[in-house]
C-alpha cells in the first residue's frame, strides 16, 4: 500500500528520499510528503495531493537542506486524497512527525482519549493518532525509542512507521506490525523503507524486520529491539539484483517491460531445479521433503487477485497429477467460512510480495489450527516466507507495474514444479511422464517469446475493440482461470468492465449480455475441452457477439466462427494457461494504451496490499 523511506547519513537527504519515493510510487500515489531535519534541528515539511512529480515541483531549491528525513507516498484508506491527509503527520508541538502504512483499528477510541487531553487533530486519517500518542508518552521524559514502544503497544491493527523528532537530530525510529519494513545498511548512511527498490541505488545490504520489531538508526548505528525494548538479533541479506531491474530499460511502461521479461523469468524459476536425468524436480532448501509431505491428506490454497487465479490453475494441476484433495479460497474469505483443518492439512499460500495482509492472516489462522504451511513467493525474507515451513521461490525479480504479469507466470511455473515434485514424492507419477512434462516445460520460454514477437498483431486487435464498454472472457478447464485473469488485467488498467466466466456456465446468466457490441474473448486452444468451447462460441455467434479467439497455431477452423483470432504456439493443455496468459496481458495493455490510461499506476490500486 503506502510507501515509506527514511534516510540518515552524510549526504543531503531530500534528493535521496525523493528518488526513493519515485521507486515506491507503485505502492501508493494519491498524495505524498517529506520531512527533513535541517541544520538547526528543525523539521521542514512539504506535502501535496498527487504524485511525487507534484511534490518535487513545490519544493523550492535549497529550502529543505538536511542530512536526515522521512518520506511517504499514500494510498488512501481513511480520508480522501488531500494535503491535510497526506503524510507526514505532526504532533501538537510540531517537533515530531510520523509516516505510517497500515490501518489503526482502534483510532476512534484513541483519538477521543487524546482530544480529551487537549490534543488537536488536523486530518481525517487514522494515522494521526500515532504522533500524538508518542508526544503524550514523551511527557514522561523518556527516550524517543521508549515513547514509541509505549505508544505502539496501545495500537490495534497494522503498521509500518517512521518517526523523527527535532529533539533527536539524525535519529529515525521505525517499527512494524503486519506491514513490511526493511532497514538498509550503507556506507556512513542507513535507511528504513517499505521495499528494496527505494534504496537499491544506495545499498544492497538489508535487514528484514520481523513482526513486532522496532529499529532505531542514525548515520552510523542500527539497534533492533522488540516492542518491549529487548535487543534482537538480525540477519543481513545481500540483494542479488541491481538498479537496472527497477528502471524501464527503454520500454514505454514498466508493465510492457515486465511482460517482455517473462521468458527469462520462467527460465530463472526453472534454473537449478531440473536434475540431469530430468525425471523429477529438485526443491532443495525449500523445506520440502518426503517426510514433510508424506502425511498430507489435503491441500488448501489461499491467495488474492492474480495469485488466486494462479492458485486455481495449481488446484487443477495437483488434482490432475497427484492423489491429494485440493481446495482453494480467496484469502479474505478463508478465515470466515470455518474450513475443516487439521495437522494433515497443508496450506499453500501464493503471493508476489509475501506481505499480502489477507493471505498473511489466513496462514496465521491455519498455523493456529495446526496446519503445515508452504508458500509460493517472490520475495526472500518477506513475512509470509519467514512464517512458512517451506517456500518455493519464484525468482521473478521486483515487479513495479501494479497489474501483475511476470509474477503470475512465475507462480504458474512454481506450481508446475511443485506438482511434479509432489507426484514423484508420493509415487503417483513415474519418471517417464515426469521427463516428458519437464521437456515440454523447458520449451515454454521460447514459446512465450514467439508470442511477444507478434505483439503488433495483438496491438491492432486491441485497438479495434478499445472503445467497447464491456468484455466477456470465456474459458474451460485449465483455462477457466485464464479467462478470469484476462478479465482482471483488462479492468485493472483500462477501467472497462470485464468478466471472466467458465464457458459452460455462460448460458446460466451472462448469455443475456451478448449482443453486437459485446467483445467475447474465448480461450479455445487445443485440448480435451476444444469441442465444447467451439459449441459455446457457436452460442455467442448465434447472438451476434463479437468473438475474439485465442487459438492454437494451425487451427484454421476457428476462423469460421471468430471475428478475430490470436494464435499461440501449441503446448500441452496443462501448460496452456502460461502460454495463453501472454496475449491476454498484451491485449489489456494495448487497450489501456489506446484509451490513454495510466497503465503502471491505475486508479485506486496499489501493488502490495498490506491492509485487510
Amino acid at each position: 500500500m503506502c510507501g515509506i523511506i527514511g534516510y540518515s547519513g552524510k549526504s543531503m537527504a531530500l534528493p535521496i528520499i525523493l528518488k526513493g519515493l519515485e521507486r515506491l510510487e507503485y505502492r501508493g500515489y494519491d498524495s505524498a510528503g517529506v520531512a527533513i531535519q535541517n541544520g538547526n534541528s528543525r523539521l521542514h515539511i512539504e506535502k501535496c495531493k498527487g504524485r511525487i512529480e507534484s511534490l518535487s515541483g513545490i519544493i523550492k531549491k535549497g529550502s529543505m537542506e538536511g542530512v536526515s528525513g522521512i518520506g511517504h507516498t499514500r494510498w488512501a484508506t481513511h480520508g480522501i486524497p488531500s494535503v491535510k491527509n497526506a503524510h507526514p503527520h505532526l504532533d501538537c508541538t510540531g517537533k515530531l512527525c510520523v509516516v505510517h502504512n497500515g490501518i489503526i483499528e482502534n483510532y476512534i477510541q484513541l483519538k477521543s482519549m487524546l482530544q480529551k487531553k487537549g490534543h488537536k487533530f488536523i486530518s481525517d486519517t487514522d494515522s494521526e493518532v500515532i504522533p500524538h500518542l508518542i508526544e503524550e508518552e514523551l511527557k514522561s521524559h523518556i527516550s524517543l525509542e521508549e515513547a514509541c514502544q509505549r505508544a505502539l503497544k496501545i495500537l490495534e491493527g497494522s503498521y509500518a512507521i517512521g518517526v523523527i523528532s527535532s529533539d533527536y537530530p539524525g535519529k529515525i525510529v521505525g517499527a512494524r506490525l503486519n506491514s513490511p519494513l526493511i532497514v538498509g545498511i550503507g556506507e556512513k548512511e542507513n535507511f528504513i523503507a517499505s521495499d528494496v527498490p527505494a534504496i537499491i541505488d544506495r545499498t544492497r545490504r538489508v535487514i528484514y524486520l520481523n513482526n513486532a520489531e522496532m529499529v532505531s538508526i542514525n548515520d552510523s548505528s542500527i539497534d533492533v529491539t522488540s516492542l518491549n525494548g529487548e535487543s534482537q538479533p538480525y540477519k543481513i541479506t545481500e540483494i542479488n539484483w541491481d538498479i537496472d531491474t527497477v528502471e524501464k530499460g527503454g520500454y514505454e511502461k514498466f508493465m510492457l517491460k515486465e511482460i517482455h521479461e517473462q521468458p527469462n523469468v520462467v527460465r530463472q524459476t526453472l534454473m537449478g531445479r531440473i536434475p540431469e536425468d530430468k525425471t523429477g524436480v529438485i526443491l532443495d532448501g525449500s523445506g520440502l521433503s518426503k517426510e514433510f509431505l508424506g502425511k498430507m491428506n489435503k491441500i488448501c490454497i489461499v491467495a488474492c487477485g492474480t495469485a488466486y487465479h494462479a492458485g486455481i490453475v495449481g488446484r487443477y494441476l495437483l488434482e490432475h497429477f497427484t492423489d491429494v484433495s485440493v481446495e482453494i479460497d480467496i484469502a479474505s474469505e478463508f478465515r470466515y467460512r470455518k474450513p475443516k483443518l487439521n495437522e494433515h492439512t497443508y496450506i499453500i499460500s501464493v503471493t508476489q510480495s509475501g506481505e499480502t495482509a489477507d493471505t498473511l492472516a489466513s496462514i496465521r489462522e491455519a498455523r493456529r489450527r495446526g496446519c503445515k504451511l508452504i508458500s509460493i513467493c517472490n520475495v526472500l525474507g518477506s513475512s509470509i516466507a519467514r512464517e512458512s515451513d517451506a517456500v518455493v521461490y519464484t525468482y521473478a525479480g521486483p515487479e513495479i507495474g501494479v497489474a501483475s504479469t511476470k509474477a503470475y507466470t512465475a507462480q504458474l511455473t512454481a506450481f508446475y514444479l511443485f506438482t511434479i515434485y509432489l507426484a514423484r514424492m508420493r509415487g503417483v507419477m513415474d519418471g517417464v511422464l515426469a521427463k516428458r512434462m519437464i521437456a515440454e516445460l523447458e520449451t515454454i520460454p521460447d514459446k512465450i517469446q514467439k508470442i511477444l514477437d507478434k505483439k503488433e498483431l495483438i496491438k491492432r486487435c486491441a485497438i479495434k475493440y478499445s472503445k467497447a464498454k464491456s468484455y466477456l472472457y470465456l474459458g474451460r478447464g485449465f483455462n477457466y482461470p485464464t479467462a478470469m485473469e484476462g478479465a482482471l488485467k483488462n479492468k485493472e488498467i483500462s477501467y472497462i468492465h470485464a468478466e471472466g466466466y467458465p464457458a459452460g456456465e455462460m448460458k446460466h446468466g451472462p448469455i443475456a449480455l451478448i449482443d453486437k457490441d459485446l467483445p467475447v474473448i474465448c480461450v479455445c486452444t487445443k485440448g480435451d475441452f476444444y469441442d465444447k468451447m467451439i459449441s459455446n462460441i457457436k452460442e455467442v455467434e448465434a447472438r451476434n457477439g463479437r468473438i475474439i479467439a485465442i487459438a492454437t497455431e494451425g487451427d484454421t477452423e476457428i476462423k469460421n466462427v471468430a471475428e478475430d483470432v490470436i494464435y499461440v504456439p501449441e503446448t500441452w493443455e496443462e501448460f496452456s494457461p502460461i502460454i495463453n496468459a501472454i496475449p491476454m496481458q498484451l491485449f489489456a495493455y494495448y487497450v489501456a494504451l489506446a484509451r490513454d490510461c495510466d497503465i503502471d499506476k491505475p486508479r485506486n490500486l496499489a501493488k502490495s496490499v498490506t491492509v485487510e
